[in-house]
């Protein structure tokens, strides 16, 4: 009898298992059944592009970072390497909105940190007090203790208050919608880690990066890629491929009511429509809170555990318009925001900068985040008024007025998992929760971006397949 795996969730981590299963399994030499139970209509989770009125408008993530290969690697595997769009690098400035003016991040800034000495000094972003604090990093001693802290008292102890405030916030937490106090530094940027460990201070760690990846850049054809990347058509041309190259079913619409094991091993999935589906393993590649309701009654301490990852709300605000009707140069990628500035923006894409074939020539297409842990209340407004928020944001940060030609919505509650302090340590625990043949991925766990997700995917149907091989290999 064929082993048979079930994934419950559509988003890109449970799209990559399911992918993924299939190489797995030859790896052991083994055949499998998959099937991949989605809620919604269609599979993709976040991913979901609209390219009507003649803009391409994502609602979720737009690109993927290549320094992680895995996203990158992917596309590559489905045969869509000449779909690949890299960013307009000629223009790849980020400013921040700081005394409700945008100043430019100094050139030589990787992540929020200065490995270039005249562009810093000479930028108006940080006070002069603040440039001396950062400096203090060279001197500083780097901390003992192995535990994990959060980025706030990370970027305190070494960069100093306003670092934190003015970069760290708006630029770290934000990619990952978090509180800076309550972020992990461990789960969400590591890298910090080793470089303090190694250096000793982050700006002789950032220094040394920096020559490194430009030696590197020299002995070789970078050819097209830049840091971020994406697809002509949108990330939705991702899911698409991934679907149709799935070696089993995907199906849409269907909800998994209840999960129970079966007398002799393995599991019996209930779905919505009161069908059931027997299987050797269950991989639940849904949210930690949706995964905890599955699992009240047949792991409780786990579902306690998972209830623990806590998630916040977001939504995207796509306007597009006529350039004509533009005063600023929009001359970078856009722009972000401390939470001590009064407004009601987390950061806005220049969109059609980042990626300039996003709209037609002679129009422009710019995307606000609203929403995370300081003002959810956002996400539930209506559209019209949540419109008229941003609207009236960028009148005052950019001068513009003009009514757009073309406005996009999406909200996604409940979206963003937060890494609180601690979490990686909580995630191994809950992986030592999970009973034979129940495996976890996705976002919640190990990494939220695009690549992590596909990463996690990978290896979770790895896991998977050595599973079966070892239950195929007693049954013998």
């Amino acid at each position: 009898m064929i082993p048979r795996v079930v994934i419950v969730g559509g988003g890109i981590a449970g799209l990559a298992t399911a992918y993924s299963m299939r190489q797995a399994a030859d790896d052991h030499g083994l055949k499998m059944e998959v099937t991949l139970v989605e809620r919604e209509s269609r599979p993709g989770g976040k991913i979901v592009t609209d390219t009507s009125s003649g803009f391409v408008i994502e609602g979720g993530p737009d690109s993927f970072i290549t320094q992680k290969p895995w996203a990158l690697q992917l596309c590559r595997e489905l045969g869509l390497e000449e779909r690949l769009v890299g960013t307009n690098d000629a223009q790849r400035a980020v400013y921040v909105l700081r005394g409700g003016k945008l100043r430019k991040m100094p050139d030589g800034m990787l992540l929020i940190v200065p490995t270039r000495f005249m562009p810093f000094v000479t930028s108006d972003l940080i006070s002069w007090p603040g440039k001396i604090r950062m400096g203090l990093d060279l001197f500083i001693k780097p901390r003992q203790d192995n535990s994990d802290e959060s980025l706030a008292d990370f970027i305190r102890r070494r960069l100093g208050r306003e670092a934190l405030e003015v970069l760290a916030e708006p630029m770290m937490a934000g990619i990952h919608v978090s509180d800076a106090e309550t972020l992990s530094l461990r789960a969400t940027f590591p890298r910090f880690v080793d470089i303090e460990r190694k250096y000793g201070s982050l700006t002789r760690g950032m220094i040394a990066a920096r020559q490194a990846s430009a030696a590197h850049a020299n002995g070789r054809d970078t050819g097209k890629t830049t840091m971020f990347m994406t697809l002509q058509g949108g990330l939705q041309e991702l899911v698409s491929a991934l679907e149709r190259s799935i070696n089993g079913e995907v199906r849409c619409n269907t909800s998994v009511t209840w999960l129970e094991p079966l007398p002799g091993g393995g599991y019996r999935v209930t779905l919505d429509d009161g069908a059931t589906l027997d299987t050797d393993a269950v991989i639940l590649a849904t949210p930690a809170f949706v995964s905890a309701d599955l699992l009240r009654d047949l792991a409780p301490e786990l579902a306690g555990k998972l209830d623990a990852i806590r998630y916040v709300s977001t939504a995207t605000v796509s306007l597009g318009y006529d350039a004509d009707e533009f005063e600023h140069p929009l001359d970078g990628f856009g722009f972000v925001v401390s939470r001590h500035e009064p407004t009601r923006l987390l950061a806005c894409t220049w969109t059609s900068t980042k990626f300039p074939q996003r709209a037609a020539p002679g129009t422009v297409l710019l995307r606000a985040f609203v929403g995370g842990p300081f003002r959810e209340d956002l996400v539930e407004l209506d559209d019209e008024t949540l419109i008229g928020v941003v609207r009236q944001e960028l009148r005052a940060i950019l001068g513009v007025s003009a009514v757009p030609r073309v406005t996009r919505v999406f909200r996604w509650r409940r979206g963003n998992p937060q890494y609180d302090v601690g979490h990686l340590d909580r995630v191994t625990e809950i992986e030592g929760l999970c009973p034979p043949g129940l495996y976890l991925t996705g976002s919640a766990y190990r990494g939220v971006g695009l690549p992590d997700c596909v990463r996690q995917g990978r290896d979770t149907a790895r896991e998977v397949a050595l599973y079966m091989a070892q239950l195929a290999h007693v049954a013998r």
